[in-house]
């Protein structure tokens, strides 16, 4: 059905409100061209804030509609990311809804946190701003809001506050006509909410952006525009309380008239704590960041700040940097000098420098068994930049380097895919002959040279010192880079 030449993707996005899909192809100018369309109102966090569980017939439903947009998927052949928010974060049965998905349809399911979330709206509403534009930016959602601020399309700050339209209704039964008294408590928690999860901003009067079909029907009865005052939502969260359900389900659809008193009480809360004056809807969120981010080529994604960032969490852990950075700097000079063997996208070159400087970090847990600390460091840490499977590929890089080698029997990756258990055990192989090469945390190794046959690779190590111990260290992992990449390793001196 697409072009041979031109890529086809595909963004699912299970909300708490509804589930929608977007199939788009990407022009050779990087544009992109909707192909699909589709928005089911299933609200899968329906219960979800009072139960803590999807109930099995909103299951069902959410199974019935991902199988068929995964058909859909593959009628386009499509590269396909599917991300699940805050429903799915909180639902105690989460993890056994995704292996349903799994299994009926076929699809990985990725439940993302409140911060990817941001992220990932950012990314779909900034893109293509200019570089040094500052930006704020709101997306109000069942369970949750994002807040973020921005440069350009890359985010500065991220937060995700437990506040959405279908949280609150559920919470505060705000779906019929709303009393003064409730109306204030319901303000009051909104407000407290803010205060906790997010700094104080500076006194400021701002506009931001707002993307999310609550904050666009808010703004639309507010102001009948696109744009709002912050004294034109105050008014207007008095107005929709003050309606009964016949009223506004004569103003909204019936989903939104259910929800809108609680939404708009969110809205007006965000602005005051932000000090906006205004703020502006967009009809762009979390979708179509998806897109954004599945059209771009791996270069294209490299970010060039990650790696001070990474330096900066290994730093708060009290890490041993100069052997960090000599194993990151050995990990990826190997790297490139084996892209012939790996055969790994570049992006992946990005994830093996973060597995390099903080596979150690475990230490400040304890010695013993530091590898395995390190990934429940990783897997939990805040690492900007990286989505959150990324993030748990590096964990599971780092928590590699040593003791078990990494392989389908082993219970912390039996979820992943064939290909990214593929890029986890190349990526290892290759870290752990760079940490063995700083065995004795004394940086003695100052480059390597690498020479590739068929049927091995050598690896010729030039020294300031002493190396027997790196030597015979690196020489021990040979068995594991050589069922990884079908290659013998030799190592030996380099000729003074």
């Amino acid at each position: 059905m697409d072009d041979a030449h031109h890529k086809v993707i595909a963004a699912i996005d299970v909300g708490t409100n509804a589930v929608r899909l977007e199939i788009s192809r990407v022009n050779p100018d990087g544009s992109l061209e909707t192909l699909h369309q589709e928005r089911d109102p299933i609200r899968p966090g329906e219960g979800v804030f009072t139960t803590g569980r999807i109930p099995p017939e909103v299951e069902d439903r959410l199974v019935t509609t991902l199988r068929r947009y995964a058909a859909l998927c593959r009628r386009y052949r499509a590269q396909v990311r599917a991300v699940a928010t805050s429903a799915m974060r909180e639902a105690k049965n989460g993890p056994d809804v995704v292996r349903r998905v799994r299994k009926a349809a076929g699809l990985a399911l990725e439940v993302v946190s409140g911060r990817e979330e941001a992220r990932l709206i950012c990314l779909g509403v900034l893109n293509g701003r200019p570089a040094t534009a500052r930006s704020i930016l709101l997306d109000i959602g069942g369970g949750s809001t994002e807040v973020a601020t921005a440069v350009g399309e890359r985010p500065v700050n991220l937060w995700s506050v437990p506040l959405g339209a279908v949280r609150l209704t559920q919470i505060f039964s705000t779906s019929g006509r709303v009393s003064e008294a409730r109306l204030a408590a319901l303000r009051g928690f909104c407000a407290e909410a803010f205060r906790e999860a997010l700094p104080p901003f500076p006194d400021r009067e701002r506009t931001a952006v707002g993307s999310s079909g609550t904050i666009e029907a808010v703004v639309g009865y507010a102001s009948d525009g696109r744009r709002a005052t912050r004294k034109e939502v105050a008014r207007a969260v008095e107005d929709l309380a003050g309606m009964s359900p016949v009223e506004r389900r004569s103003r909204f659809d019936s989903r939104r008239a259910e929800v809108i008193v609680a939404g708009a009480a969110v809205l007006e809360a965000a602005m005051r704590h932000v000090g906006l004056a205004a703020i502006t809807a967009v009809g762009t969120g979390l979708r179509n960041g998806i897109l954004v981010e599945l059209s771009r080529s791996d270069e294209a994604r490299v970010d060039p700040g990650a790696t001070e960032r990474v330096l900066s969490l290994g730093r708060r852990f009290q890490f041993d940097e100069p052997h960090a950075a000599q194993v990151a700097r050995l990990a990826l000079d190997l790297y490139d000098r084996l892209a012939q063997v790996h055969r790994l996208p570049p992006r992946a070159r990005q994830l093996l420098e973060a597995a390099s400087l903080l596979h150690d970090i475990g230490h400040a847990v304890s010695v013993h068994s530091h590898h395995k600390h390190t990934y429940y460091l990783l897997a939990n840490a805040d690492l900007p930049g990286f989505s959150d499977r990324e993030r748990e590929l590096v964990a599971l890089v780092a928590r590699y380097h040593r003791r078990s080698h990494p392989g389908r029997d082993r219970r912390d990756l039996a979820s992943l895919s064939a290909a990214e258990l593929g890029l986890v055990r190349k990526l290892v192989a290759v870290l752990r002959v760079a940490d063995a090469l700083d065995r004795s945390h004394q940086q003695p190794v100052r480059a390597v040279k690498t020479r590739v046959r068929r049927g091995a690779v050598e690896l010729r190590v030039g020294a300031r010192g002493p190396i027997e111990l790196e030597l015979w260290d690196a020489a021990r992992e040979a068995g594991l880079f050589q069922r990884v990449f079908g290659r013998r390793l030799a190592l030996a001196p380099a000729r003074a």
